[in-house]
């Protein structure tokens, strides 16, 4: 795992920058929404930090309540600390609530699933996603981390950026998979033409070859960018029904989130 701290930084902030911090939450950020409980010796492996180090970190941020220990294991699961973190995060969204209705709505419309993600390094990660019973293959939840590099919702992030951010988070992709970049830059650069021609980006068996996606961005007044995205079976959301309904069902979703974004400001 690559982590922010490690990109090149001026020397006042280099004299800023508190290591032993960016380690400790580079702990906690290892453990995935499928992980119930990781030893020292696969998260040292996950952070590529030294397994003294981790042993260090792991008995402090179980102290503290970040992680919990379980003796039978002799393991850690995350612990409440990091839950009333993320709800405290998560309940300051006004975009959730005001887009939970229009994502359950076109869920319901399409069978399928609607999701809401922001990124996490070279990540997106699920804060909001509503299915239908009916809903095929994609079953991911609140705190699901997909791929920036081979999804539509993390394709619609990087058509989002700015052209100089965007450049130096395609060199992060492009450092953390060197064998697969030719492949991953011509998807991302088809993304782009697409977005530039219809104002979405789909994923149509790129990252798994059973998945039809397509996804929106929305950039917040603080320049954050959210995604919306819809996603199923490939059987399900056929490239004709994207152009011909879901997509310009997804934008129109965008379009009132962020009106009803700026009354609720005003």
């Amino acid at each position: 795992m690559t982590t922010n701290h490690k990109t090149e930084k001026t020397p006042e902030d280099a004299r800023k920058f508190v290591e032993a911090l960016a380690r400790g939450l580079e702990v906690l950020s290892c453990f995935h929404p499928s992980d119930h409980y990781l030893g020292n010796q696969e998260i040292s492996k996950r952070t590529k930090l030294p397994k003294s180090t981790v042993s260090r970190l792991t008995f402090t941020l179980a102290d503290l309540g970040y992680l919990n220990f379980s003796k039978t294991n002799n393991k850690y699961c995350l612990g409440n600390a990091v839950i009333s973190l993320g709800y405290a995060k998560l309940a300051q969204m006004d975009i959730r609530r005001i887009s939970r209705p229009l994502m359950q709505a076109l869920a319901e419309h399409t069978q399928a699933s609607v999701n809401l993600g922001i990124r996490d390094q070279l990540n997106m990660i699920y804060i909001d996603t509503y299915r239908n019973t009916s809903t095929f293959t994609v079953q991911l939840d609140v705190g699901s981390q997909i791929p920036i590099a081979t999804t539509s919702m993390g394709r619609a992030y990087l058509c989002a950026l700015q052209e100089d951010e965007r450049t130096k988070l395609m060199d992060q992709i492009k450092s953390s998979d060197e064998q697969n970049w030719p492949i991953v830059k011509e998807g991302i650069k088809n993304a782009m033409a697409e977005f530039r021609e219809f104002g979405y980006c789909t994923s149509l068996g790129n990252w798994r070859t059973e998945v039809h996606a397509i996804a929106v961005p929305l950039i917040l007044d603080d320049g954050t960018i959210m995604v919306f995205s819809c996603s199923g079976a490939s059987f399900q959301l056929s490239r004709q029904l994207i152009e011909s309904d879901i997509g310009p069902r997804l934008i129109n979703l965008v379009g009132n989130v962020r009106t009803a974004l700026s009354f609720a400001k005003g």
